[in-house]
Parts: C-alpha cells; structure tokens; sequence
C-alpha cells in the first residue's frame, strides 16, 4: 500500500512538472483583424461606438504603416525628396498615433499593434522588388494613392463619426493629409524626370 501511495505521489509530481515545462505558446502581435474582432465583441451592431472603433482601428494600422514607409523612404530612396517625405511621414504619423491612443483608451477600442499582412505584403513588395528610381516612382505613387485614401476616410469621420473627439480629431487631421498629398504628387512629379 506505502508502494502504491509513493508511485502516485511520483506519477502526479512527473504529470504536473511535465505540464509545467511544456512549452508556452507566444502571444501574436494584435493585428486590424485581431482588433476589430475585439472590438466588435465588446459592442453590439446596433452600438454606435462600433463604426468609430473600426474608423480608430484603420487610423491606427494606417499611422503604423506609413512610419514603416517612412522609415523605408529614409533609407532607399535615392531622391532627397523621397527621404524628406519619409522623415515627415514618421513624424506627423507619429504624432496621430499618440492621440490616436488616448481616444481609443477612452472608448475602450483595442488597436493593432503591427501592420496587417497586406500591409506587410505592400511594405515588402516596395523593399525588395524596387530599387534606385524605380523605388522612388512606386513610392510616390503609393503616397499619392494612400493619401487621397486617407483623406477620404478622415472626411467621413470628421461628418459621420459619432463621438465628437473624434471628429474633432479627423476634421484636424485634414489639412495635414491633404499637405502631404500635395507634397505627394510633386514628389510624383519630380521623380518621373
């Protein structure tokens, strides 16, 4: 009996080491979609603060985005003009992203924490296939088409949002979006030479 009563004790102490070793899964980054699905299970459809969470969301994944884009612009481009509007991208992107926190905090909206897989995909198509002038005309038209994107979507909010932080929010981020896609398509310009 004393044998059967160590052999258990042993048993159970090897079962719980063995669970206590087993490898722990590492949590993914947050993406849009992990986001979004979050978000939508903490409001219901008829909730108005769902159309704002997914308008917070796509802002967020937008700012992480176009600093990655930045960043990239600073170190291939060839033009001074692509590594200009790179270093403003990060800055003004990461100036939307600190106010894009605090709102989300308020309304309690989960954010992505890295850039979607098309977002990656995007980011290394432009990395990898494009080099010299070639980058810097995809890059700029990325920018003309990302900012008139942009641009749209802040026009929308800054009507359509419900909460007003929000649309105060978007109402001023206009003329920033709408300064880089003037810059933008000069850039366009000037690199097509």
């Amino acid at each position: 009996m004393k044998k059967n009563l160590i052999l258990a004790m042993f048993s159970m102490a090897m079962f719980t080491f063995s669970l206590s070793s087993c490898k722990k899964e590492t949590k993914e980054d947050d993406t849009k979609e992990v986001a979004t699905e979050q978000n939508e299970a903490k409001f219901d459809e008829n909730d108005n603060k769902e159309d704002d969470s997914k308008f917070l969301v796509a802002a967020a994944e937008t700012d992480l985005m176009e600093i990655e884009i930045g960043k990239l612009a600073q170190t291939k481009g060839t033009n001074q003009g692509v590594k200009d509007f790179g270093k403003m991208l990060i800055d003004d992107h990461t100036k939307s992203a600190n106010v894009t926190k605090p709102l989300a905090e308020k309304m309690k909206v989960s954010l992505p924490m890295a850039i979607t897989e098309k977002g990656k995909e995007n980011y290394d198509k432009l990395n990898s296939e494009k080099q010299g002038k070639d980058f810097d005309q995809k890059f700029a038209d990325m920018m003309v088409d990302g900012h008139q994107d942009a641009i749209s979507k802040m026009e929308d909010a800054s009507e359509n949002a419900n909460d007003p932080d929000i649309k105060a929010w978007a109402a001023g981020m206009l003329p920033t979006l709408r300064m880089h896609l003037e810059h933008a398509k000069a850039l366009q310009q000037q690199v097509k030479k």
